[in-house]
């Protein structure tokens, strides 16, 4: 029977933590992401609801116009999800490919670089979809409305203003 050294042991273990320290980043931003999914489904389904009941022409189309949105941001999050889990399966591949080289003497060093920047790559993606994700976010946000909430708070500003001077 073979033995395994104790150093070799440790060295495999010393290549493969940075790769895992990687991994928990990836599993964060999975959970970040299909949190943002999920209330973009619950979002729909209550703009979907609006939709059917509405009688008014406007609501109709903002209701329309919000669910090609939510449409959008969900496609974009599945996209993410993807890329996040493609990294992961990257980086564990990584993770294995430096114990079992380092371990046995196969020579995967390369392969596990290329796993390794694939992932890196997979990830940067999944970063720029999230990002896009947010911008389509905030582009349905009426910002008149807290305008006209401005113009109220100062006109009742002046008002307040003339009636002391009265």
């Amino acid at each position: 029977m073979e033995t395994i050294e104790i150093s070799g042991v440790a060295h495999s273990v010393q290549l493969s933590l940075a790769p895992v320290f990687f991994l928990t980043a990836v599993a964060g931003m999975i959970a970040v992401v299909a949190g943002r999914l999920a209330r973009i489904i619950d979002r729909a389904r209550t703009v979907e609801q609006i939709f059917q009941r509405s009688t008014n022409l406007a609501d109709t189309e903002r209701a329309l116009r919000e669910l090609q949105y939510l449409r959008s941001r969900g496609h974009l999050s599945n996209v993410s999800i993807g890329l996040l889990t493609l990294c992961g399966f990257l980086i564990g591949l990584t993770i294995m490919l430096l114990f079992v080289g380092e371990e046995w003497g196969v020579g995967a060093q390369r392969v596990a670089v290329f796993c390794f920047l694939s992932g890196v790559v997979s990830f940067i993606c999944a970063l720029a979809g999230f990002l896009w994700e947010t911008v389509l976010a905030t582009q349905l946000l009426d910002f008149r409305v807290q305008e006209l909430g401005r113009q109220l708070h100062s006109d009742s500003g002046h008002d307040g203003a003339a009636s002391k001077s009265e």
